[in-house]
């Protein structure tokens, strides 16, 4: 899309820039650890030496499945220097899942958390690609990554890393029940980590609280990255807890936070406190967008602006509602760019199914250009090919624009249901539920949530002479699927609505129009942030 030569924008230059004007102020901030720019580069070159010494080379992909720690991050920047790419996987999956991203991404690396160790077994058995596996803490038969770093000189190899090489895989469902992997560059990185400061109106030394998974876009790219790109401090914690939040946020002079919906809505439902603008924070970013009115009274409660927007692990620019402007209800904001002016800004149309674009208010297919797109997904061109053409992203979600060109999201074309947090493909689940020996078939969709992303309903038809026990059924899928994926409700039917080429009629469903069974709320609802 771009002339501008990009091939110096890597994480190396973009870290040690920043160490080399701020080497004393405090970078991360690990409940009462406080690590200095300097200081946590030199823990990141040590691990940039083990990775090297232990055979990993430019472009090999190295599979994380570990807490947020400021071990994973010493790790992954390190990984990076030398050109390695990071595949973090959920620490919620169960091994099945797990080792499909191990064996996709071709790793031959991996490094786990010593609680994750019982699954990661099972994974290293089944991937008999597996080289070497690291842990965090000590396990019995594995080489320790802390202790084996230490031992390592804080000095880089000679490395060659351009801005266009890969830094992450992200993993994001898809409808064919298959996750595919997000190829992010170190140039998208290191824009979106200018971009987020001037977004959030970050100066030197603000605070950004993560306390999303480092296995997500968002954390990376926007937590990591922005607290490098503002010479300011990233806030790490190990996940979010309603009662720890606000203490966290007070006692380390957080500024800036990012949130999933149900964050702000499990933080609001707390009784009002003296807390809860005894804290410096000025803005939050998130998404879904809340509900005008939701958004009004949290902004007015705890004394700080939430913005919303658009974004997606293939693209980390995308859609925002800008700080200086008045918001509109239930708008995703303008399209949202770098502040350089060599650079291109985003653009964004609704197109028809024709590729037309569509005029003010009528919806259609969002489709968005801009300077940080991802390089495709790994091993899959023809998935590439289907969303991306002439740079531009085919996002798969319905839209429209309002005439002075702010954005409005409708609904997801892509069958994926968004639980706390997580995109969650339909296929996937149901592909288990029919597994079990009492199912013929199932359907699943997302149902509006009191914590404003949905809720996952199976609807299941029995094998003929069959009973089902929605009960068992959770338990089945249980076994199998990470809880984020386990449906909440269970309905069973006699029979699911198809057209005449035998597919299943979604859209029927989810009106409600042909709910004929019996709705059993089985209260899977623990969400992916721990409420503590």
């Amino acid at each position: 899309m771009s002339t501008h030569d990009f091939s110096d924008y890597t994480l190396r230059n973009f870290l040690e820039r920043a160490v080399e004007a701020n080497p004393n102020d405090p970078f991360l901030i690990w409940e009462e650890q406080v690590v200095s720019y300097v200081d946590f580069n030199f823990h990141v070159d040590q691990a940039a030496a083990l990775w090297y010494s232990l055979g990993v080379r430019h472009g090999d992909c190295v599979s994380f499945m570990v807490d947020n720690s400021p071990e994973f991050l010493y790790a992954w920047l390190g990984l990076a220097k030398i050109g390695g790419v990071l595949v973090a996987i959920n620490t919620g999956f169960k091994a099945k899942e797990a080792a499909y991203l191990v064996d996709h991404s071709q790793s031959e690396f991996a490094l786990v958390g010593q609680e994750h160790m019982a699954v990661f077994d099972k994974v290293a058995q089944d991937v008999p690609r597996l080289k070497k596996v690291l842990t965090l803490g000590n396990v019995d038969g594995y080489d320790e990554f802390m202790a084996s770093k230490e031992s390592m000189p804080a000095k880089v190899p000679d490395v060659t890393v351009v801005g266009d090489d890969l830094i992450s895989l992200i993993y994001t469902s898809g409808t064919t029940g298959l996750p595919k992997a997000v190829m992010q560059s170190h140039k998208n990185y290191v824009l979106t980590g200018q971009a987020y400061a001037h977004w959030m109106g970050m100066e030197k030394g603000d605070r950004i609280y993560a306390c999303l998974p480092l296995f997500h876009i968002n954390s990376q790219a926007y937590s990591t990255m922005g607290a490098i790109g503002a010479q300011g401090a990233l806030v790490l914690a190990a996940r979010f807890s309603a009662s720890k939040f606000w203490p966290d946020v007070k006692r380390h002079g957080v500024t800036v936070f990012n949130f999933i919906g149900a964050m702000t809505v499990i933080l609001s439902k707390k009784a009002p406190g003296p807390e809860d603008r005894d804290h410096k924070v000025r803005v939050a970013y998130g998404v879904p967008a809340l509900p005008h009115d939701v958004r009004m009274e949290i902004q007015e409660r705890f004394n700080l602006d939430c913005v919303s927007g658009f974004g997606m692990s293939e693209t980390t620019f995308g859609l925002l509602e800008p700080l200086d402007q008045p918001r509109r209800a239930a708008s995703m904001g303008l399209p949202r760019s770098h502040p350089s002016p060599e650079l291109k800004p985003t653009e964004v149309m609704v197109i028809d199914e024709n590729g037309n674009r569509q005029p003010p208010r009528q919806v259609g297919e969002l489709v968005l250009r801009n300077e940080a797109m991802m390089l495709g997904y790994f091993r899959d061109p023809e998935k590439t090919n289907q969303v991306l053409s002439d740079g531009w992203l085919r996002t798969g979600d319905s839209a429209w624009m309002d005439e002075d060109g702010w954005y409005y999201f409708v609904d997801r074309m892509k069958d994926i249901v968004r639980r706390r947090g997580e995109n969650v493909s339909s296929l996937e689940v149901e592909l288990v539920l029919n597994s079990h020996d009492d199912v013929m078939e199932s359907a699943v969709i997302g149902v509006p949530s009191e914590l404003t992303d949905e809720d996952i309903l199976a609807f299941v038809v029995p094998k003929p002479g069959h009973d089902v026990n929605p009960a068992e059924v959770i338990e089945w899928a249980q076994e199998r699927l990470a809880f984020f994926k386990i449906p909440r409700y269970v309905e069973v039917l006699d029979a699911l609505p198809k057209t005449p080429t035998a597919k299943i009629e979604k859209h029927r469903l989810r009106s409600g129009d042909y709910s004929l069974g019996t709705r059993v709320d089985l209260g899977v609802t623990r969400p992916h942030a721990t409420k503590s």
